[in-house]
């Protein structure tokens, strides 16, 4: 169901209201961090440039309108964005040129008015419009910066660009996906952009934290490197206990698994033009009620098959001969079948299935909507925990570039409307 609410700021409602987050950040890894705070009740106001447009600004990705990274618009509608709309719902929205001496000032007052100052450019950009840690401790003594890079703000690497496909592969993650005797695979989402804006969340909460129980800032340093290096846990395990290669003829394993022995565990075809289904089988009990569901056809019979360690031994028969049952029915079906019979299955599902049919995702109210004055009626992902007692404030889809200019300067900065102009027509605001 859409809601359509006066986009006028107001009291917000949450944990975090009354919480002030002047907010640098852009792309996802930033903006996704700050969406959570802002999802609950913090006033977090997002610092634009007119003359350098965020990219999500520049990727209309709505309603048929659709271009990816690499295909954005040299001269888009900034307010058209459907990806901007996305990463920035709940935020207030301000423009200043941080290229004038004015626009410095002007962001200084603002961070002296909040109490946290998050960021995620490319170490060096803050320290040359002046706003290092000791700065903005002088403008507001009990200040948390929360600063979030690929590489982190020190060390030979910590100046060097990255995007989330690259942090993938610098961190280890690129090189152990992928299929066994294949080159590496990544992904083709920036995986690690989102992983690590939930790091950078958690980090500014816990500084929070810190600062209501001892009434001290902080600096908040997250490394999106070291965010994907700490999901390598166990084959970095395995490498100094085994001295196993993370690449070989049997390694990535794909679908696979190895520890515990489970077969068949893959993604298997399904009826339907690309469907398939997840099956995962661990033991002999998961063993018989897969025979039972599948019509206990001669090929369970095969002595290969007699054992879980058999099973797992012969998996590319084993596969062969399932995706044969599989390919004659609907993902979907197999995965109530078997999931009654207590056997782990899931259909492979789409955004389609996703957005219109999943009645657990209905149920649990996963998606919303929010109008927008150009991209219209918008459906947004929610927050993945449900509280008792809280929920999110979800008052406004994302902010119109500047659209918050008058609201913020007079009532926070308390800068006269006339003054507010003068400053947009020089190209400060």
């Amino acid at each position: 169901m859409s809601t359509v609410l006066n986009r006028h700021p107001r009291k917000r409602r949450g944990p975090l209201a009354g919480l002030i987050v002047a907010d640098f950040c852009w792309m996802g890894v930033g903006a996704v961090a700050t969406r959570m705070l802002a999802d609950f009740g913090a006033d977090v106001i997002k610092i634009e440039d007119r003359t350098r447009l965020d990219m999500p600004r520049r990727l209309p990705f709505y309603k048929g309108e659709v271009r990816t990274y690499g295909e954005e618009d040299p001269h888009p509608d900034p307010n058209k964005g459907g990806l901007f709309n996305n990463y920035n719902r709940n935020k207030l929205g301000i423009t200043i040129n941080m290229r004038t001496e004015r626009g410095r000032r002007i962001a200084e007052e603002l961070i002296s008015k909040a109490s946290v100052v998050t960021e995620n450019f490319a170490p060096g950009v803050m320290e040359r419009w002046g706003l290092t840690y000791e700065r903005l401790r002088e403008l507001r003594p009990d200040v948390l910066y929360a600063r979030m890079s690929g590489y982190g703000h020190d060390g030979p690497h910590s100046e060097y660009r990255s995007y989330g496909p690259v942090v993938q592969a610098v961190s280890g993650l690129t090189h152990i996906s992928g299929l066994p005797g294949r080159e590496p695979s990544g992904w083709g989402f920036s995986h690690m952009d989102n992983q690590a804006a939930y790091y950078n969340s958690a980090a500014i909460l816990m500084a929070v934290l810190q600062r209501e129980i001892t009434g001290q800032g902080t600096e908040v340093d997250v490394s999106a490197v070291e965010v994907g290096i700490n999901l390598l846990g166990p084959v970095m395990l395995d490498v100094a206990v085994n001295g196993r290669s993370t690449r070989g003829p049997d390694f990535p394993t794909g679908n696979r698994l190895e520890h515990p022995q489970a077969a068949p565990h893959g993604v298997y075809p399904a009826a339907g033009d690309d469907r398939w289904v997840a099956i995962a089988v661990f033991d002999d009990t998961d063993w018989k009620a897969l025979v039972t569901e599948v019509g206990a056809p001669e090929w369970t019979a095969d002595p290969r098959f007699a054992t879980q360690t058999d099973r797992f031994a012969h998996q590319d028969a084993l596969d062969e001969y399932l995706s044969a049952w599989t390919r004659e029915h609907d993902p979907h079906e197999i995965m109530h079948r078997l999931q009654a019979a207590g056997v782990a299955a899931a259909a492979v599902q789409h955004a389609g299935d996703l957005n219109e049919s999943d009645p657990q995702l209905a149920h649990r109210g996963t998606f919303f909507e929010l109008d927008h004055p150009v991209i219209g009626e918008a459906r947004f992902e929610g927050s993945p925990v449900l509280f008792s007692g809280i929920e999110p404030d979800n008052w406004r889809s994302a902010p119109l570039l500047g659209e918050d200019n008058e609201y913020v300067f007079t009532t926070l900065l308390g800068m006269p409307r006339e003054e507010i102009a003068e400053l947009t027509r020089e190209g400060i605001l």
